[in-house]
Formats: C-alpha cells, structure tokens, sequence
C-alpha cells in the first residue's frame, strides 16, 4: 500500500505540484481513504521525502552498479553520464519532482537531501579528476565542469519523449560522445 501511496503522490505532485496537491487528491488517486495514508506517512512531507530519498538511493545504486564495469576513467565517466540520463528519462517525473519541489521540505530534511546530492556530485568530480590525473581529461575546474555536465544531463527529463525520433540510449550515447570529446585532453 504504502508504494501506491507514492506512486499516486508522485503523479500528483507532478500534475499539480506538491503545493498543489492535499492528502484528499492522493487518497482518491490511490483508492484509499485519506485517514488509511497517516498511517503510512504521518504528514504530505513524509511522503516528498521519501520520494527524494528514494530516486537518490536508487541512483547512487544503479550508478555504482555501472561503474564497476569500466576499466578507466574515460569508460567510467561514459558510464556514469549513460546511467545519469538513462535514470532521468526512465523517472521523469520524480526527475522533475526532485529538482522543482525541494521548498517543500523542512530545514532538517532539505539539508538531508542536499548532502545526498552533494555527495552524489562528488562522485562525478572524482570522475573528473581521475580523468585529469590520466591524463585523458583537461579542464580548468572540476567542481564547475561538474555542475555543468549534471545540469545538462538532469535537463534530458524535461524534453525527453518516448514517442520521440531517438531512443533514450541513443540519447544517452550522443550525450556521453559529446560530453567526453569536451572533456577530451
């Protein structure tokens, strides 16, 4: 039930926004009385907050998962960016739930989620500074080149379409060839 709840909460918060979307819409959506939502999520947040947990768990899962199969910082570096936006089109909408709703979040658990990022942009940083130390990458700061490469491959789940001329691991390979040509030595 509780996996209903946010499977309901996460189409909602993205029709309408979590400021937009009261317990009452997700219960109807779920086919449940909102009383029987409380005792899986105390409050609407407990919900956003799972969702947010959630989607960065099972990116850094599916991220570490990728990297072990490459051999050098070149090959890692593709594998994250591929991972990076296969995740972002396969979850699109917890994708644009994640970037669009974080006020929604207390001070405590946005800070939580923050770090989670952080840490998450840290490991695309180490890819980065691996590649330079091998010599395949050269770029003047690794933390901006970072965000940099991030931002475009988080923004793949706000044009992307299923019904659209390429798959999303054509994009993924188009992507992951442009990004390391950039980073190229």
């Amino acid at each position: 039930m509780k996996e209903r709840i946010k499977k309901s909460a996460i189409r909602q918060f993205y029709k309408k926004g979590y400021f937009g979307t009261g317990m009452s819409t997700i219960a109807g959506a779920t086919g449940i009385r909102k009383s029987s939502i409380y005792y899986h999520y105390p409050t609407k947040e407990d919900i956003l907050l799972d969702i947010f947990k959630t989607s960065m768990n099972d990116l850094l899962q599916e991220l570490q998962t990728r990297l072990q199969a490459a051999k050098n910082a070149k090959e890692r570096m593709a594998a994250a960016i591929f991972c990076h936006i296969i995740f972002h089109i396969e979850r699109q909408k917890e994708a644009i739930i994640a970037d669009s709703e974080l006020r929604g979040l207390t001070s405590r658990n946005y800070k939580e989620i923050i770090q989670m990022r952080d840490d998450y942009e840290k490991r695309f940083q180490h890819l980065i500074q691996e590649g330079v130390d091998e010599g395949v990458f050269a770029v003047a700061d690794v933390k901006v080149i970072s965000y940099a490469i991030l931002s475009m491959c988080t923004a793949v789940c706000t044009w992307f379409s299923r019904s659209g001329r390429l798959s999303k691991e054509e994009v993924a390979e188009i992507y992951a060839a442009f990004i390391l040509k950039a980073l190229a030595a």
